[in-house]
């Protein structure tokens, strides 16, 4: 059955009254999301400051330059010029922070819009999902973000979410795109990593996974996706990815990585997605109709026999997780490493 979508409330006109009301009545009602403005106020307002520090200090003899200038033409005291700057320098970032809030929280209305139109919850920002999924362990400051979930019914949540690692100057966010999906069975852990998305070196994903656990599956399909399964679990992932599963997901989820982890469907984008944008959420409500459906259907009576208990719903150790191996870009830079440091102690014995 075709699922019915109200997407008027992502592209409609909004006036600056209808933002207002809304964020009004948003912050009187409590919702823990609305102290999530005050946030980007700050860490917007500290960036620009910054930002106008930075370029004061480096045109400082450009500034001098103009401050006597205007004293000498005018008699003006530079006590009176300084201060006028800085006022017309904050006066600026004042009005920058209110187009930034008022721009967010007309995302925001129209996010919130289309939830309530479409049996969604909104949330602009939560810390930390706690999903089994890989991208969601690594790093630190994780944060889903403008993103949609069911309120009743079969589980499912998507939108955006990013993580940092390192810290000062090697600090480096990794955003993605996502779709989390509940299944009914626990299954053994897969990835399929599709090779439309994947680098010059190889995988986009921030895990890699022993060679040894590739299963190669019937037609085209292997065109598309390298699929990751425990060793010995291959008749499980036989049993999971019928040729019509495999059609599906070559249709309409080819250009995203998938991960199959406990009672999860992962679907991954490595960008963003543009979450104002009908076409978007088009797609992710048809990956799960058509790929997140049969899915279902195709595991619901799954079970693993070396837990020996269908009741019980687990899949035994062996099966639970993928074993990971060293990423190529991380051994190359480790062999980079290696030669730079080979060839600085060569030279320093030769000179």
């Amino acid at each position: 059955m075709e699922r019915l979508v109200d997407y008027s409330p992502l592209t409609r006109p909004t006036t600056r009254a209808e933002v207002s009301a809304f964020k009004s009545a948003t912050l009187a009602s409590g919702k823990k999301w609305a102290a999530v403005s005050p946030i980007n106020y700050i860490v917007i307002g500290v960036v620009i400051a910054i930002a106008v520090v930075y370029l004061l200090s480096s045109s400082s003899h450009a500034l001098s330059a103009v401050v006597r200038g205007a004293v000498a033409s005018s008699g003006a005291s530079a006590v009176i010029i300084i201060p006028a700057l800085v006022i017309v320098g904050l006066g600026l970032l004042f009005v920058l922070l209110a187009l930034f809030g008022t721009s967010r929280w007309k995302t925001w209305l129209r996010l919130n819009g289309f939830a309530v139109a479409n049996g969604f919850v909104f949330s602009p920002s939560d810390a930390s999902p706690n999903y089994p999924g890989s991208i969601f362990g690594l790093g630190h400051t994780r944060v889903a973000s403008d993103h949609l979930r069911t309120s009743t019914g079969r589980f499912l949540d998507y939108g955006n979410y990013t993580y940092a690692t390192g810290s000062g100057k090697s600090r480096a966010e990794h955003k993605w795109g996502y779709l989390a999906f509940n299944l009914d069975r626990s299954l053994p852990h897969m990835v399929l990593d599709a090779k439309s998305n994947n680098s010059l070196f190889g995988s986009n994903l921030p895990n890699a996974f022993s060679a040894d656990q590739v299963l190669s599956l019937e037609g085209d399909f292997d065109r598309y996706f390298t699929l990751y399964c425990p060793r010995e679990y291959e008749t499980d992932a036989l049993y999971v990815f019928t040729p019509d599963l495999m059609a599906l997901l070559i249709d309409e989820a080819s250009a995203f990585d998938v991960e199959i982890i406990d009672n999860w469907m992962f679907v991954y984008s490595r960008n963003h997605f543009s979450m104002l944008e009908p076409a978007v959420h088009e797609r992710v409500l048809r990956i799960v109709d058509t790929v997140g459906t049969k899915t279902l259907s195709q595991t619901k009576r799954y079970a693993d026999e070396r837990v020996g208990n269908p009741a019980v719903n687990v899949v035994a150790p062996q099966g639970a997780r993928l074993k990971r191996r060293f990423s190529t870009p991380l051994i190359i830079a480790v062999v980079l490493l290696f030669v730079i440091i080979t060839v600085n102690i060569v030279s320093t014995i030769n000179g």
